[in-house]
């Protein structure tokens, strides 16, 4: 029993310090960097990646796990006002279908820009695992982190949400899972599936899905 108890304290404490990562509200970058990347898969990810894009915050945009079937026509007929950054400064990364591979593809495109800074865009309750990947796999590169918060975050309180605190157990798990492979030497780093992820996108993760 007092084992037990032992474990469901240690869970516990782990999921209130996971908590004190999310970030609750959207806030600024705290300054520019080379780069920006945005993780796909949640609310408005590329469009408010394309909005620090648009007003300086870095100088080049990788949009990291784009649907293989997709292209820039996509984005620009979900966000018209873009079509500008996606000629010059956007490069899409067709091959990552996990935050693992996110984070592979991520160091690889960094290394070939040249870039030792980088402002990371994803959702708030993904940010912490994101930056354990990220960082395990580019130590040398600055991470700015941007985490954007939607529209049900902001209308209620997770605690009162049955499928909110659902989806922060379900990331707490991933992010504890990230943390121990990340400890005993990345076992398992690259391209691999996530545990309970499917090995690829079902449909095209286009601006609007994003």
């Amino acid at each position: 029993m007092l084992a037990a108890a032992g474990i469901l304290l240690f869970i516990g404490l782990g999921f209130v310090d996971f908590l004190s990562r999310v970030p609750p509200a959207e806030e600024k970058p705290s300054r520019n960097a080379d780069g920006i990347v945005v993780l796909t898969g949640g609310s408005s990810r590329v469009s408010d990646a394309l909005e620090l894009l648009s007003v300086g915050y870095g100088r080049r945009l990788l949009i990291s796990g784009v649907h293989p079937t997709s292209g820039y026509s996509d984005i620009q007929r979900t966000l018209p006002d873009s079509q500008r950054l996606l000629a010059c400064c956007v490069d899409l990364d067709r091959s990552a279908v996990n935050t693992r591979s996110n984070a592979t593809e991520t160091r690889r495109w960094a290394t070939e820009r040249g870039f030792h800074s980088l402002i990371v865009v994803t959702s708030n309750y993904h940010m912490p695992r994101a930056i354990v990947e990220l960082s395990h796999s580019m130590p040398d590169i600055e991470l700015v982190p941007f985490a954007v918060v939607g529209e049900k975050w902001r209308e209620e309180p997770w605690w009162t949400s049955g499928a909110a605190l659902r989806l922060l157990l379900s990331e707490y798990a991933k992010y504890l899972f990230a943390q121990t492979r990340v400890a005993f030497g990345g076992v398992g780093q690259g391209g691999m599936p996530e545990i309970g992820a499917p090995p690829s996108p079902s449909k095209p993760a286009t601006a609007s899905a994003n």
